[in-house]
């Protein structure tokens, strides 16, 4: 129960990260700022060497001028601990704001439950238009009020709710629910103080156009930051496909951990068997002898308790392993994951419970095969 429980819930958490960059777009990747550590003279101490940002006219040229088939969207953090307010309700200063244009959504998999999206029109406009996450939504309104058309204010600034995001639930320590989306034009006028860098994203039109679609706005990038033959790239290119393998090459040494502690508990299950089947032993002593009595070999008494020790450990593991699928399970379910069976691990548990009930049967097996008849029909 313990090592499929373990394994069930980590295969649920991998399936959905699978299925959250998947629902991004696995041939996606962003342009965003670069920060480097270097270490300076023998004090070893670090400094931060931050490049340049990229600032929203680089982002807006290269998006016109990116002729290549893909979808190009614009984004920027606008504050990470705004207040908004409808009429006497306010929210804690912990709504995130992001500014964004007409492809923001798309690019970022997020999905309109109620209203619109941003057009081109009102990113072109500097319309003071809003779309909120399904959290602000509910704490700002009742189930009665419908909150497109609404004017909200986000800080100091007046926006009209045009459309309420689908919900998506937290995501370590990021609530995407809690945030808020301003067209990205209006976000540099309603938060000038905010001086954080443009993040561009690319979806290409397919995956096979991954590689080119990566090498194409490197070029185009590096040509709108002026740099040099001989100047490295003061930007960085993720693909979401790196994250998703990063974050599963964590989720390793997890496995790695619940592996050791199924095993020590298998350990502990195969001593508390065998000493099962030994009190088992002493208590069928004057059986045993009987049997023996009537004509059966040691070889038949050994067999009897080594299948019993068997067909003990194999009902063990087939409760634990449906219980363990259950339970994982329930992980399955918090994290709004697809059922999940780890057939491998299931397959292999039903092994391990073999190798169990053997290795604990073995012992007790020998010593009732063993005993001589006269002595055992004298027991007790």
């Amino acid at each position: 129960m313990a090592l499929i429980g373990i394994l069930t819930a980590i295969e649920a958490i991998k399936g959905s990260i699978n299925n959250e960059f998947t629902r991004l777009g696995a041939n996606t990747f962003t342009i965003q700022n670069r920060n480097t550590k270097i270490q300076l003279g023998r004090k070893r101490f670090n400094a931060v060497k931050t490049f340049a940002q990229i600032t929203y006219y680089q982002a807006k040229d290269f998006k016109e001028s990116f002729e290549f088939p893909a979808l190009v969207s614009l984004s920027q953090k606008a504050s990470m601990a705004a207040s908004v307010r409808y009429q006497s309700k306010k929210t804690n200063p912990n709504i995130m704001v992001n500014g964004g244009d007409e492809n923001n959504l798309q690019s970022t998999g997020h999905e309109i439950e109620k209203g619109r999206n941003f057009n081109l029109g009102d990113i072109k406009n500097n319309k003071t238009y809003t779309i909120i996450g399904s959290e602000v939504a509910s704490f700002l309104f009742d189930r009665q009020t419908n909150p497109i058309g609404k004017n909200i204010y986000i800080g100091n600034n007046q926006f009209t709710v045009v459309g309420v995001l689908k919900e998506k639930g937290s995501s370590g320590a990021f609530n995407e629910d809690k945030m808020v989306l301003i067209p990205i034009s209006q976000a540099r006028i309603a938060f000038p103080a905010n001086d954080a860098s443009c993040v561009i994203h690319i979806m290409p039109n397919s995956a096979d156009l991954m590689d080119a679609a990566l090498a194409e706005a490197e070029g185009r990038f590096r040509i709108i930051r002026k740099l040099e033959l001989k100047d490295g790239n003061d930007f960085e290119i993720n693909k979401s496909d790196n994250l998703v393998e990063m974050l599963l090459d964590n989720l390793k040494y997890v496995t790695v951990a619940a592996t050791v502690i199924g095993f020590i508990t298998l350990f502990g299950a195969a001593i508390g068997l065998m000493n099962i089947m030994l009190v088992a032993v002493a208590e069928r002593t004057r059986e045993i002898g009987v049997r023996k009595a009537m004509g059966a070999t040691s070889k038949i008494i050994f067999n009897q308790f080594l299948y019993e020790s068997i067909i003990i450990g194999q009902i063990g593991g087939i409760v634990g392993i449906i219980l363990g699928i259950v339970i994982g399970n329930l992980v399955s379910v918090l994290i709004g994951s697809s059922f999940v069976i780890p057939w491998l691990w299931v397959v292999g548990g039903v092994g391990l419970c073999l190798a169990v009930g053997v290795l604990s049967g073995i012992l007790p097996a020998m010593k009732a095969s063993k005993l001589d008849p006269i002595d055992a029909l004298r027991y007790e």
